[in-house]
């Protein structure tokens, strides 16, 4: 796990630091919301963060549907999948790998 969390804040990156709230800091901190929830940034990451939420209420408005999301997924049952369905499903990754990587 030590890994993972290594890797994802690496890729988190240092922000970068833009005046306001436009839609280009918006988009750099919506990036980063996933591994905030999950507690896997540096503090000082965490604490910019922290201060665009505060500020932004768009923002604030999409990190806590995103909370309710993950609170939910963590909550119900994996649903049953049959053969078939797991096989369509993992074909559309495989071609959505695929797709994502000649970009």
């Amino acid at each position: 796990m030590k890994k993972a969390r290594d890797s994802r804040t690496r890729r988190a990156g240092k922000m970068t630091p833009h005046p306001g709230h436009g839609p280009g800091h918006c988009l750099n901190i919506l990036k980063q919301l996933s591994a905030y929830i999950d507690d896997e940034l540096p503090s000082e990451i965490c604490e910019e963060l922290r201060r665009h939420l505060g500020a932004c209420p768009n923002c604030e408005v999409f990190i806590a549907s995103l909370r309710d999301t993950v609170t939910l997924c963590r909550h119900r049952p994996t649903p049953a999948l049959s053969a078939s369905d797991r096989a369509a499903l993992r074909l559309n990754i495989i071609r959505a790998s695929k797709s994502g990587s000649r970009r």
